[in-house]
């Protein structure tokens, strides 16, 4: 406890200071020159310029457990082209000029117009994102009345090194005075000398989003000096992040742009015919007959890839420090909560057939969150739930909870839980070894880094329910009593959405009960890299406890979800290791066409592997026993439609066992 006090005392006391009281004299004056340079179209002699802007629109969704911390999956990409048009009494064009995309699963998105271009001139006086569907009329803090609206707050200076050149820009943050209306919140840089707007980044408050379904939007512009005088456009990012409405599933689509604009040519003087109709069209030939430099497939990989990137998350970040308590996020305020399908309806051998349900508040959709939920299994006649608060601000998180459940014990699943259902139902063939648990927890993270103590109490379960053909095998009793623990775990990841990746964590527990004491240590490892035509990857697995570990956190592997080919969970005990390394390729095949929308996919993804694993140190009185010396296995998998169905064959070379399972990828099931 003294620990997690610690943690939190320190987090509070590193926030970063400022250097000014809001509404000072001096952010007045710098606000006052800023909104004074942005009236000045044609100040400094720019009649209008010419530019290029190169860019990409993502269609990425992101899965898993609230929090929703694993990087999101590629949906779809457009990549465009666009050639840049403006005149000093505000007019604009940009016209599309090379556009080309590619869906990597199915679906129907339309992009609103105004995501296929840039922002011209910072925004106007009044923001519009998505054609004014998404946000409407939204006050910019440099509009002429933005005094009135925002409060600023002098924060920070940089310098910029430009050849034979320093300037000098000041950071000035701003917020709402009132935040329930639309606005937005975040902070920008004006340029020491003249005022001149260099960057801004920001989010908008709950009140600025029209539509329901969207969770926050954030956004940077970046400026850059031309010829020596000019601040244009030179880079800008822009994401649009969306929930469910209707339930609170862990799943969120995101629409990510990005832009860099170059090839300014000023004083040109364009006919007034280019300014005419809607301010960003698409020319006949886009689609068909642009120079692209590079295949789709390398700008995608060399965009999401591992590179230099402007950080959302910080932006979100920043805007959340400077709201305090006030939300930030269109977030529904209450409402039912579904974190998986299996929650609602689920089969196990000691359950039986189970039910779920669940409900979440956000008290004016701040940053507290509270949810309960329940659930009764009618083969066991048990009644399992609880409610757990999680208080998140910037990137810190506060969380407190307690529980009653029934869960499978191991580290990771094996399969995914509607699947699991469907098997142990009809089958009799359940992959789960159960332990009921009586839990209340405390927790606080910081990124990547989470600390916890809690009281578990501990107790075995005996089969309740029969399958409608087959035989259950036997619950191992998992039960030891009660336990204090206290846990802290450290991960990281490198890398993009798509090519190469790494990725890593360290997690140490150590638990007492009366007369016992025990460790635990898990590490986690799993990097990808192109080779070839197709991509090598590595995952490893170990796993450590002292001789007091109870059951319920012992380590056990052996076919599906481990070695396919060696007999389910043969092996566990206090010691384990098991690693995979395999190759990776995307094979053509013919696209089956499944309605308007989806099809079969045009590739099939290929994966020969090798993997082994170890264990040592088990328990007596439990069906898992040491490997005996490594178990090697190789085998190869499958993906098939979009590379959503996995099946993998998988071979024990010691026991000549063979094996084929089938699945939905692992990533999609915590949703199931």
């Amino acid at each position: 406890m003294r620990l997690l006090l610690g943690i939190l005392l320190v987090g509070m006391l590193a926030r970063p200071a400022v250097g000014q009281a809001w509404n000072d004299s001096t952010s007045r004056v710098l606000v006052a020159r800023g909104i004074a340079r942005r009236a000045e179209d044609a100040a400094s002699g720019l009649r209008d310029f010419q530019a290029r802007a190169h860019g990409f629109v993502f269609f990425l969704a992101q899965l898993g457990a609230e929090g929703l911390e694993e990087p999101p999956r590629l949906v779809k990409s457009d990549q465009l082209e666009l050639e840049v048009y403006w005149r000093a009494t505000g007019r604009s064009k940009q016209r599309i000029i090379g556009w080309r995309d590619r869906a990597e699963l199915p679906t129907d998105i339309q992009y609103h117009r105004d995501h296929l271009g840039i922002v011209m001139n910072g925004f106007a006086d009044r923001i519009r994102l998505g054609e004014g569907d998404e946000v409407r009329d939204v006050p910019h803090p440099l509009a002429p009345d933005g005094p009135e609206t925002y409060d600023y707050q002098l924060v920070d200076s940089l310098r910029i090194e430009l050849p034979g050149r320093t300037i000098r820009a000041l950071e000035i943050a701003f917020r709402p005075r009132d935040f329930a209306e639309p606005r937005i919140v975040g902070s920008l840089f004006l340029d020491a000398d003249g005022g001149e707007l260099v960057r801004m980044q920001f989010s908008f408050t709950r009140a600025a989003y029209l539509d329901e379904s969207l969770e926050d939007i954030a956004v940077i512009l970046e400026n850059g000096l031309w010829d020596g005088r000019y601040w244009l456009p030179r880079q800008q990012e822009i994401e649009i992040r969306r929930r469910t409405t209707w339930l609170d599933v862990p799943a969120r689509g995101i629409i990510r742009g990005r832009w860099d604009v170059d090839g300014y040519v000023f004083n040109q003087d364009p006919p007034g015919a280019v300014f005419l109709g809607p301010e960003i069209v698409a020319t006949p030939s886009a689609r068909d007959s642009f120079d692209w430099r590079e295949s789709l497939d390398d700008a995608v990989a060399a965009e999401l890839g591992p590179r230099p990137t402007l950080r959302m998350d910080d932006v979100r970040i920043v805007a959340q420090r400077l709201a305090g308590p006030r939300s930030i996020s269109g977030l529904r305020t209450h409402g039912p909560s579904v974190e998986s399908a299996s929650e609602v309806l689920h089969v196990n051998r000691v359950e039986g057939m189970a039910i779920g349900v669940g409900y979440v508040v956000r008290p004016a959709a701040g940053p507290l969150r509270i949810r309960g939920w329940g659930g009764y299994g009618f083969s066991g006649h048990r009644v399992t739930g609880g409610v757990a608060l999680s208080y998140q601000l910037g990137g810190w998180r506060l969380g407190l909870s307690g529980r009653r459940e029934i869960r499978d014990f191991a580290d990771t699943p094996a399969i995914s839980g509607v699947l699991n259902s469907f098997l142990a139902q009809e089958l009799g063939q359940d992959y789960g070894d159960y332990v009921l648990l009586d839990r209340a927890r405390i927790e606080a993270a910081a990124r990547a880094i989470v600390v916890g103590v809690a009281f578990v109490a501990t107790d075995s379960l005996m089969g309740a329910a029969q399958p409608l053909t087959g035989t259950y095998r036997p619950n191992a009793p998992l039960g030891s009593g009660d336990w204090w623990t206290a846990d802290v775990a450290v991960g990281g990841r490198t890398g993009g959405i798509v090519g190469g990746y790494a990725r890593g964590s360290v997690a140490v527990e150590g638990g007492a009960q009366r007369g016992r004491r025990y460790v635990r240590l898990v590490g986690r490892g799993a990097a990808e890299q192109a080779l070839g035509p197709g991509r090598l990857g590595l995952r490893a697995d170990v796993g450590w406890g002292s001789d007091d570990l109870p059951p319920h956190r012992l380590f056990v592997l052996g076919g599906r979800g481990s070695l396919v080919g060696e007999p389910y969970r043969a092996y566990g005990g206090r010691t384990a290791v098991v690693a995979r390394l395999e190759w990776s390729v995307a094979l053509p095949a013919p696209a089956i066409a499944l309605g308007r929308y989806a099809s079969t996919g045009r590739q099939l993804g290929l994966a020969p592997y090798v993997a082994a694993g170890w264990t040592a140190r088990p328990l007596t009185d439990l069906p898992w026993r040491a490997s005996d010396g490594i178990r090697p296995v190789v085998g190869v998998t499958v993906e098939a439609f979009h590379r959503l169905l996995l099946v993998e064959f998988g071979w024990g070379v010691r026991d000549g066992g063979l094996e084929v399972t089938v699945d939905v990828r692992r990533d999609l099931w915590p949703m199931l």
